[in-house]
């Protein structure tokens, strides 16, 4: 049988879950997830369990998360005043927004906070600080050339 090696694109079903058990994301119902293996399109904790499996292959992979979406960055959250944010934004904790870096880049940033005089944003990825688990399942195979 074939095995996957780096720089193959690979098909896989996948469900991520956190250390509660709470599901995170899952291909179920969807076309599997495809990438290439080795070109960093994934986290690194789960690219690097792909390689040596063979279509049909099932595994569950613990993916520390320096190996996933890494430690929380507490420069990453900022307060900024509230009346520098427009009045139909909504500002309800936990609400996802983008705001716009000077040289135009879009940031997701995660509401986390709320007073009459500030707003606090998170732009650290959601799952950063979390350890994580994915039972994935290989379907295909397209090697490299």
């Amino acid at each position: 049988m074939t095995q996957v090696k780096t720089g193959d694109t690979v098909h896989i079903h996948y469900t991520g879950t956190l250390n509660d058990g709470t599901t995170f994301d899952s291909s179920e119902g969807r076309e599997p997830l495809s990438f290439q293996v080795g070109s960093g399109q994934i986290i690194p904790g789960l690219d690097s369990a792909i390689p040596g499996m063979t279509v049909g292959d099932k595994k569950t992979v613990n993916v520390a998360c320096d190996e996933a979406y890494g430690q929380v960055n507490p420069e990453m959250t900022q307060a900024v005043p509230r009346a520098d944010i427009p009045a139909d934004i909504p500002l309800e904790t936990g609400t996802r927004l983008q705001m716009q870096t000077q040289n135009g880049q879009v940031i997701p940033v995660t509401v986390t906070a709320v007073d009459d005089s500030t707003v606090t944003l998170d732009a650290n990825h959601p799952l950063a600080g979390q350890d994580l688990t994915f039972n994935i399942e290989l379907v295909k195979i397209d090697a490299a050339a």
